[in-house]
């Protein structure tokens, strides 16, 4: 079977561990698990585990490099905005589809909340869906919404939701995102911000900067900041 998790600040982290659990105990073999960049420790990509799970990385991250550089996972190279295709045209196929989501409104809605990029594309053709319903998932709006009634199974469970910290840049970052931000950003640039600690240093480097704009998929705290200094105004 085909499994999609969805990933980042959504990934449904104990659903995962029981998942392997059962995996481990079971006597499966050859579940594919497709996901995005998902958080915490991925028990699935164990040694032990290389012929119950085999992960397909559709955006890598580190909790799964070590096993894509081993050939015990999979990383596909797509463009965010191709992702949705792969379900639409059949080319992956999920039979279950594994999330988390806020509570349910008064009329039964919840929120796919803060990772929503392919969830949908993926959850309209998975055959089954399993919900982790957490009171720490924030409602977000859009495709975000999907009614309970959708939903084959739900568990409650309020984990904090994984989130990174700023783990400061080491010199030579520091360095290059001076060389960066007062060499190659003029005022009234829009960014695109990647991850990692070069961005950050790259983004800590515009304070003096005027009238900056945003257009990205995602952007760390450093933006935050230079939105409440007054450098980022999306004026322009």
């Amino acid at each position: 079977q085909t499994v999609f998790v969805q990933g980042a600040a959504a990934t449904p982290v104990p659903l995962l561990h029981a998942m392997t659990d059962v995996g481990k105990s079971g006597g499966m073999k050859g579940i594919k698990v497709v996901h995005m960049h998902t958080e915490k420790e991925a028990q699935y990509v164990a040694p032990e585990c290389q012929d119950i799970f085999r992960s397909v990385s559709l955006f890598m991250a580190a909790n799964v490099r070590k096993s894509v550089a081993e050939g015990r996972s999979d990383a596909i190279p797509i463009f965010l905005q191709d992702i949705p295709k792969l379900f639409h045209r059949k080319i992956i196929q999920p039979d279950i589809a594994v999330i988390q989501v806020s509570p349910p409104d008064s009329h039964g809605y919840c929120s796919l909340g803060t990772s929503v990029d392919c969830v949908r594309a993926a959850l309209v053709n998975s055959k089954v869906i399993i919900a982790q319903v957490n009171a720490n998932m924030p409602r977000t709006f859009g495709d975000a919404i999907i009614h309970m009634s959708h939903i084959d199974t739900a568990v409650e469970d309020n984990t904090p939701l994984p989130e990174h910290g700023g783990k400061g840049s080491s010199p030579e970052e520091t360095q290059i995102g001076k060389l960066i931000g007062q060499n190659l950003v003029e005022d009234g640039a829009t960014l695109q911000m990647g991850i990692g600690s070069i961005p950050d240093a790259v983004l800590s480097a515009l304070k003096d900067h005027k009238d900056l704009g945003v257009h990205s998929e995602m952007f760390s705290v450093g933006v935050i900041d230079l939105v409440r200094r007054g450098c980022i105004t999306n004026n322009k």
